[in-house]
């Protein structure tokens, strides 16, 4: 496991390259803006990338691919010291609030994530 970010997105080089690699002007630009809010001081990085996570669930963002936001928010949670198990306690507990079919494909798309890395 990683040591937790300070900030999650100012201080992952490796997620600002694969930011800017969608688009030079927009990878730097969501660095600036997303860097600013996480770095805000009242709730934890390990909170903010578990709302971060809820916010895939609740939009249905796309979930496959490791350039998604959710594969993103993903590897930052877990950076930030979520365990699998508690992103899927997260998810069951975001199945009585966002619905049951939202979360098959989020459980889904997190197994395909995670056992891949195995």
């Amino acid at each position: 496991m990683t040591t937790p970010y300070p900030n999650a997105v100012l201080d992952d080089k490796d997620l600002q390259e694969k930011l800017a690699a969608i688009n030079p002007k927009y990878g730097p630009w969501v660095t600036r803006v997303a860097g600013e809010v996480w770095g805000l001081p009242l709730l934890d990085q390990k909170t903010k990338a578990l709302i971060a996570l809820t916010t895939d669930v609740v939009n249905q963002s796309p979930l496959g691919g490791s350039g998604s936001a959710f594969a993103a928010h993903v590897h930052i949670a877990m950076a930030q010291g979520a365990s699998r198990e508690e992103i899927e306690e997260l998810f069951l507990f975001l199945t009585v609030y966002a619905g049951f079919n939202k979360m098959v494909g989020c459980f889904a798309a997190l197994n395909d994530l995670l056992d891949a890395k195995s």
